[in-house]
């Protein structure tokens, strides 16, 4: 781009004219920058017709960043957003831009740059236009032709301070057109840009000066709210006032620590410091301390990275667990005095930065990549830089901290002094309503005397209203004649004394002397009282910090004693309290005393009403002796019934049985000797074949095998029902002896077969056996094969009554079949076995479930049942066996023993 001043006519100061027009008027219709900004670069490029226009912005470190651009039809790639190194402008360019506000011109085609000041570096006089050509770094030259730019404008945009006239102006950017082509400059274009840079540096002055009325405004406002929440008397609202100066502060945390009452205050994220102190609050740590004595009042102290402060390095270790690094401290003084400290933080955050080189899908987008190869920076830990208004904020809250805390606290004492003054007059008032409560608590006592002839609940009544009305730990009354505690009332957790007995060592007999004559004993502090070693120590055991006791006296005797125990702390016990304790021990012996003429009284009859009871328990004895002994009675006599019949039968079936062999024999050789016959006298005698006819002799000859197989089958058949009668009697076994309980059982189906066959009311019950490999059991094998008698007949009983309430034949299939379940397991440790037998019947209520082992009870109709069968099995199980019987039923989901019993006796 290079520099003429040849003008082309009218039109072009008529553009002039409306470029400048548009942007005053830009200004003062707007208090947006970055709108001022992005409307100026658009005119601009129009105005010039460039193919980019650009304003670039230096940041703090040197850096700097296109914050607004505009392109002609993507001629040029964008460089909007994209930062720029610092070495990309040399320190040397950047002085002349802001000493003599330079403008420079290159013209990459024929490597020219023309530099022309806006005015003299020695006088410091505006100039008039005119430009100066020397030969343009190559390096310079490579850097625009990586943006894809052959000519290049560049004027200085600079920041002055109107309100300070001696303030210096500060290089604030640039305003840049780029060309794609070759292109000439005219004077009177430059001098517009200049003018156009002038009104953006006035619509930056406008805008700073409207950040820092909006920042002022915003400030006085923060302080007039945290003002107005301090100075609420008498609710200051210290809380409230430390999340409004977080908020303003744009902190993420904070906290109010206040010396004299050492209360904390806290809001946000917090520090934590990772060993214990005495109440883990960093203000507290002697670092902290040290730290705020060094401090001058007014003095406000800021970091935007506390990792960096030497003098906080083991202060960090209580933030490494939080996202803080920025930190304010405020310390409070009133007249030179330290009340406290005001904390704020600030997080860390994480930021990236595009510098130049951004790909784009447009190919132009390439050509800067020759230089600028594209990279993204991240920096993590970051935190905002505390400013110089946030110091004059903080420094502006500092007095109304300061003296709303003072104030709050002459309030407190205020408040503290009004109320001792209070606090006097309600004892006073304690003291009369408390003699006024003893008095009606020995009204209470009294009247509960008269009232009752009960010793143990008068004592009792006793220990209750002192131990209450004292407000002691434990009241107990100590009886000398079983020299133990026989009544106590205690308030907490502590140890009961309850009948314990005291150390007789310990209580010499002079005590007992000294009681009878009125003696009462205070111990204040049972640690530094005058006690031997053995009560101190018996005292201790029992957590008796003090004591109290008065002695109850019968006559000239010493009954016992009323002792009131403080457990907690140890206690100055006062006269009203100990003169009461007195009355009451008083109290105590006359209730005694009409107690034990009251028990004189109730003695006789006493008497009369154990022997009776006696009686009755005798009869009750007679009554289940008598009932063991039908039973037994009764049991024995069928076990000699079944065996008389057993051994009755046994002998003609052996006989049967054993002769079925021989006559099977007998016949099967005559039937040969016939079948012989008729092989070789194939024609018999006439009377012969009639005979033969007449009595079906084929039929004969195949039939009778079967009758005496029948036959066979039929006493092997009564042959088994004799053993298993002879084995369920158990009458030529011992009484107690290792048996296989499966055998028993298997004896008990088989005698009941016949009731467990189906007819044509009754469709048969399934038996389902569950057997486990269990042992050997020690037991009474007869009495345990009438407990499996007793409870499988009371099953087939229940089946079939559930049977007949459901005759229908035509809904009966309806209906699950009936079953017994019988289950046998032996223990984990082999010590128990477990025999479980359940049906599916109809069940039972809970009130017929609660006395099914009771003598005599049963729910079979009269006649059908005797009610002795189950409470005779659990006798066997319970109380022969010791093993346990249990019943569970629930109406219509049928009924399940559980017999459990040990494996030997």
């Amino acid at each position: 781009m290079t520099f003429t001043d040849k003008p082309k006519g009218l039109q072009q100061s008529l553009d002039q004219e409306s470029l400048l027009h548009q942007m005053i008027n830009q200004i003062r219709r707007s208090l947006d920058l970055q709108e001022i900004l992005t409307t100026t670069v658009s005119q601009v490029r129009l105005f010039l017709g460039a193919d980019r226009v650009k304003i670039y912005r230096f940041d703090t470190d040197g850096s700097g960043e296109v914050i607004a651009e505009s392109i002609h039809e993507q001629r040029l790639p964008s460089l909007l957003g994209q930062r720029f190194p610092v070495n990309d402008i040399p320190e040397a360019a950047r002085e002349m831009f802001m000493l003599v506000g330079q403008r420079s011109i290159v013209d990459v085609a024929n490597g020219k740059i023309g530099l022309s000041p806006l005015q003299s570096k020695e006088t410091g006089k505006r100039l008039e236009t005119n430009i100066h050509y020397r030969q343009v770094d190559p390096c310079h030259i490579q850097y625009l032709k990586a943006m894809g730019v052959q000519s290049s404008l560049v004027v200085p945009i600079l920041d002055c301070d109107f309100q300070e006239q001696s303030a210096k102006p500060t290089l604030w950017g640039l305003l840049v057109a780029h060309q794609s082509e070759p292109r000439k400059i005219l004077k009177r274009e430059l001098q517009v840009l200049q003018q156009v840079a002038d009104q953006v540096a006035i619509a930056i002055a406008q805008s700073n000066l409207l950040t820092a009325a909006r920042t002022k405004q915003e400030r006085e406002a923060t302080i007039n709210r945290v003002t107005t929440l301090l100075h609420k008397l008498p609710t200051v609202q210290l809380q409230g006032a430390l999340e409004e100066v977080i908020t303003a502060f744009n902190g993420t945390g904070g906290r109010l620590y206040i010396e004299q009452s050492q209360e904390l205050y806290t809001w946000g994220e917090q520090p934590t410091l990772p060993y214990e102190l005495d109440n883990n609050i960093i203000e507290h740590h002697p670092l902290w301390q040290n730290w705020m004595a060094e401090f001058k009042q007014g003095n406000v102290w800021a970091t935007s990275d506390l990792y960096k402060e030497p003098h906080l390095r083991v202060l960090a270790l209580a933030f490494r667990s939080t996202p803080i690094r920025g930190l304010m401290v405020i310390p409070l003084h009133y007249r030179e005095k330290f009340i406290g400290v005001l904390s704020i933080f600030r997080c860390e955050f994480e930021t990236e930065i595009l510098w130049a080189g951004r790909c784009e899908q447009n190919r132009r987008q390439l050509l800067p990549q020759l230089s600028f190869e594209l990279w993204r920076e991240q920096k993590k830990g970051q935190s905002v830089e505390w400013k110089p208004e946030d110091i004059s904020l903080a420094q502006a809250l500092y007095d109304h901290f300061s003296m709303a805390i003072q104030q709050q606290q002459m309030f407190k004492q205020v408040q503290t002094l009004n109320g001792n003054l209070e606090l006097r007059v309600q004892e006073q008032t304690y003291e009369l309503e408390k003699s006024l409560l003893f008095t009606k608590v020995l009204k209470q006592v009294t009247e509960h005397i008269r009232r009752t002839l009960d010793l143990q609940t008068t004592l009792q009544s006793i220990v209750r209203e002192v131990r209450a009305l004292l407000n002691s730990d434990r009241v107990v009354i100590f009886e000398l004649k079983s020299k133990s505690v026989i009544v106590e009332e205690i308030n907490g957790n502590w140890q009961s004394v309850l009948g314990m007995n005291a150390p007789a060592d310990c209580f010499p007999d002079e005590y007992t002397h000294l009681y009878s004559q009125g003696r009462v004993r205070v111990i204040n502090n049972v640690s530094i009282a005058s006690l031997n070693n053995c009560h101190r120590e018996f005292l201790q055991s029992l957590q008796i910090q003090a004591t109290l006791i008065v002695p109850i006296n019968i006559g000239m005797e010493v009954w016992g004693l009323l002792i009131a125990h403080e457990c907690e702390t140890p206690r100055n016990w006062e006269d009203a309290e100990i003169d009461l304790l007195q009355q009451l021990g008083d109290q105590a012996a006359i209730a005694i005393q009409q107690a034990q003429l009251y028990e004189q009284t109730c003695n006789a009859e006493a008497e009369a009403r154990n022997q009776a009871a006696q009686l009755e328990h005798t009869l009750h004895e007679l009554q289940e002796t008598q009932t063991k002994l039908i039973h037994t009675e009764k049991m024995s006599g069928l076990g000699q019934l079944v065996a008389g019949v057993a051994h009755e039968i046994n002998n003609p079936v052996n006989f049967i049985y054993g002769n079925l062999c021989h006559a099977s024999d007998y016949t099967e050789q005559l039937l040969e000797i016939l079948r012989l016959y008729q092989l070789y006298y194939p024609q018999p005698h006439s009377e012969i074949k009639t005979a033969i006819k007449a009595i079906d002799f084929e039929f004969l000859v195949e039939d009778l095998p079967k009758i005496i197989t029948s036959m066979q089958v039929g006493s092997d058949r009564i042959r088994s029902i004799v053993v298993s009668l002879r084995s369920f009697s158990r009458l030529d076994e011992a009484e107690n002896k290792r048996v296989d309980l499966h055998e028993g059982i298997e004896n008990t189906l088989l005698i009941l077969q016949h009731r467990l066959k189906g007819n044509g009311e009754f469709r048969g019950i399934e038996v389902i056996k569950d057997y486990g490999n269990i042992p050997m059991v020690e037991c009474y094998a007869g009495q345990m094969n009438q407990v499996f008698m007793n409870i499988i007949s009371n099953a087939i009983d229940a089946l079939e009554m559930g049977n007949r309430s459901k005759r229908d034949d035509k809904k009966i299939a309806q209906y699950p079949v009936p079953t017994i379940h019988i289950s046998t397991r032996v223990s984990v440790d082999n010590s128990r076995l477990l025999i479980r037998i359940s049906d599916n019947g109809a069940g039972m209520t809970e009130e017929v479930k609660k006395r099914i082992f009771d003598p005599f009870y049963t729910t079979k109709p009269v006649g059908k049942g005797t009610g002795l069968g189950l409470a005779i099995s659990y006798q066997i199980i319970v109380e022969k066996h010791g093993g346990i019987m249990e019943c569970i039923s629930e109406l219509g989901k049928g009924t399940e023993f559980w017999i459990e019993i040990p494996v030997s006796l």
